[in-house]
């Protein structure tokens, strides 16, 4: 099942550069990603709270809310599973946990979230992020896009 294998690819890459990037020395970084012209660097950033460091002063919400909100995604992709096409809606919520599981890996076994990358670009270059947080923004906007999409089908074919 192409959702199984999209949840496994992002959790497993995203680990393995964590990996790599806890395994570097501090001095290592800041450095830019080849290829990006230095649009794209990677840090080093072990971040306690949720994105940005929201309420790293408060460990128990930073627990609770990410595995409430990946439970509530499974239980949506478990409910649409079974329905024939919802490709968008299927795949989104697919990169959505892949992310999301990465991230909660991190906060239970290492206490913190590995971040590594930012953009060097106006005031984006404070924010630092990692790829579990472009699936989970990227697959939040392709959900929202296929029931977009459903709605607009269905109004269409309602109307005639």
């Amino acid at each position: 099942m192409i959702v199984l294998l999209v949840i496994a690819v992002i959790i497993l890459f995203d680990l393995g550069i964590k990996g790599v990037i806890e395994n570097e020395e501090d001095s290592a970084f800041p450095k830019d990603v080849e290829g990006t012209g230095g649009f794209l660097v990677l840090r080093k950033c072990h971040n306690p709270g949720l994105p940005m460091g929201f309420l790293a002063n408060h460990p128990q919400l930073v627990l609770q809310i990410p595995v409430i909100v990946t439970s509530a995604a499974a239980g949506i992709l478990v409910c649409f599973l079974p329905q024939k096409g919802c490709r968008p809606q299927k795949l989104g919520l697919a990169m959505i946990l892949g992310g999301s599981l990465s991230n909660l890996y991190d906060r239970f076994v290492r206490g913190y979230v590995v971040d590594y990358l930012s953009i060097r670009w106006k005031g984006l270059q404070k924010i630092i992020f990692n790829l579990s947080d472009v699936c989970i923004l990227a697959g939040a906007v392709l959900y929202m896009a296929g029931e977009l999409l459903t709605g607009v089908r269905e109004k269409r074919l309602g109307g005639k």
